[in-house]
């Protein structure tokens, strides 16, 4: 199959993947970084208006034959594609670990929630589709069914630069469409590597594209008139300019899952270790970096003190450290923005007088991984407007304070491992009161050993995903994924993507002699 040109190999600039060739592009470069060292991983072309042109005009191309195909022999390509994520789940783990920092038992999930995601995908295509709906003429049949939009663009994030683009693409490429997919700038080289994976499957040309790039690159798929559904997962403040930037073009959808200001509440009927344990996957996992991350710890007053103790406790000895290491739980922050906003809202919290309890936003040098020390960059170094050019290290930084939605801290989403204990009393109502007090519904959780105080949760809670007893992460591939509020607008994921990628025709057949109407309508032609 297609491969890099040799003047791309012995340049060390990697382009874009169009039309089934990798491509050099004539953009300006960008470089991926190691997270956990600054070290350069790959240099990479940015894309233009023409590169995305290129790759819009080859999906559009692709898309009567691959939809011509049956559902069966288009998931035949995407089971290609299965196997050779399997097959290559330990590298492409370690690449995701070291490009956006992530522990290594995370990089490697996040490659089985690929697969997992183009099992599903691939496997529905044998699953009934459509639906037989009675019609109220006897001589009648009724149904529904679906066709392919035509060419989906697919604008994904960092955090999970393997699972979340098959979220997108593994269910659009089964339904038909043909897709055009830009990563996120700091994760351009599992970018890379998926490209590999597609040309090694034999997906035929023009039906899967990659350009690399920086947000003008996605704006330009948004922008185009031959892409006729956007998915994108990411930030509100984007998201919701992707959902504003369709809406003004007749014709076209965009599916958007956003962040979140999330939420575990803990009820007085709490069992303390699985609060505890679930709090501290839900705040630190990834960093504080999942779009699901929980930065509210919601507690009754009855327990707060023993669960305070105990998270802090916690919180104060969690490892953080080198994230190819199995014996770390907190990685590097992703890039240098991510942490000079992670330090922002800490100083923000403390201006407005919180009660700080944990505060490893500044790692000491004993606590940066080996090989480390001498060059990794953190605010203690004066270098919070700096290039961090050696690693961007932080640990948790935990508070206690009273709610108030004037607090920025506390309705604004950091995306990092910044969390707010808030103590609260009264009945679970009051919990989830403060729980759906901000502007954002994505994800939350409720402990409790109630089912009562479960069940009015289930009920009451604003969000698209929620959990009892049990952390804020982890959603399988068959479940839908996207929120509500500002969090969302649609879910671009499972079965719910389907929705955004295909047209719904509803279909009536007549099988009789002549037309009967419903409704007792006449179909009699009268005549002077």
């Amino acid at each position: 199959m297609s491969r890099e040109s040799t003047a791309q190999r012995e340049s060390g600039v990697h382009g874009h993947y169009v039309d089934g060739e990798f491509r050099a592009g004539d953009g300006d470069t960008f470089e991926s970084l190691n997270p956990a060292t600054g070290e350069t991983i790959a240099t990479f072309r940015r894309g233009t208006e023409r590169d995305v042109r290129a790759a819009t005009e080859a999906a559009e191309r692709a898309f009567e034959q691959w939809r011509g195909l049956s559902y069966i022999d288009r998931a035949e390509f995407l089971w290609e594609v299965f196997h050779e994520l399997r097959d290559r789940h330990e590298e492409l783990g370690e690449v995701v670990t070291r490009e956006c920092g992530k522990e290594i038992g995370e990089g490697k999930a996040d490659v089985t929630e690929a697969w997992h995601m183009v099992e599903w995908a691939a496997g529905n295509a044998r699953h009934p589709h459509g639906d037989v709906v009675p019609s109220e003429v006897a001589g009648k049949d009724a149904y529904m069914r679906r066709n392919p939009r035509g060419v989906v663009g697919c604008i994904t994030p960092w955090n999970f630069p393997v699972a979340i683009p098959f979220w997108h693409m593994a269910t659009s490429l089964v339904e038909g469409n043909t897709v055009v997919w830009k990563p996120a700038e700091q994760t351009p080289y599992c970018g890379q590597v998926i490209a590999e994976i597609f040309d090694d499957a034999g997906v035929p040309p023009g039906v899967f594209n990659l350009v690399q790039g920086h947000g003008d690159a996605g704006a330009a798929i948004v922008e185009d008139d031959r892409v006729d559904t956007v998915l994108f997962t990411g930030s509100a403040e984007v998201g919701h300019g992707v959902a504003e930037r369709v809406a003004a073009q007749p014709g076209k959808n965009a599916s958007c899952e956003m962040g979140g200001k999330n939420a575990l509440v803990v009820t007085a009927e709490a069992d303390m270790d699985i609060a505890v344990r679930a709090a501290m996957m839900s705040s630190f996992k990834t960093t504080g970096q999942r779009c699901v991350s929980t930065e509210r710890l919601i507690v009754h007053e009855d327990v707060y003190e023993e669960f305070k103790r105990e998270f802090v406790d916690l919180a104060e000895r969690v490892a953080v450290g080198d994230p190819l290491d199995e014996g770390t739980f907190m990685g590097p922050l992703v890039d240098a923005e991510q942490v000079e906003k992670f330090h922002e809202y800490n100083e923000t919290a403390r201006e407005l007088g919180v009660d700080v309890l944990v505060d490893r936003a500044d790692l000491d040098p004993g606590a940066i991984p080996d090989g480390h020390e001498d060059s990794a960059a953190s605010a203690a170094d004066g270098e919070r407007s700096g290039s961090y050019a050696n690693g961007f290290w932080a640990g948790p930084f935990v508070y206690e304070t009273e709610w108030d939605t004037d607090k920025r801290c506390l309705t604004e989403e950091v995306f990092g491992p910044h969390v707010a204990l808030v103590e609260y009393s009264g009945d679970v109502d009051r919990g989830i009161e403060i729980h759906n007090d901000v502007a954002y519904g994505l994800t939350g959780a409720v402990i409790s050993e109630d089912y009562r105080e479960i069940n009015r949760y289930r009920d009451r809670a604003e969000v698209g995903l929620a959990y009892a007893n049990l952390p804020c992460i982890g959603a399988e591939v068959q479940l839908p994924f996207g929120g509500v509020k500002r969090s969302g607008v649609g879910a671009p994921h499972a079965r719910e993507a389907i929705e955004a990628v295909t047209e719904r025709t509803a279909w009536t057949v007549n099988n009789d002699e002549e037309i009967e109407m419903a409704q007792g309508l006449s179909a009699d032609i009268i005549t002077e």
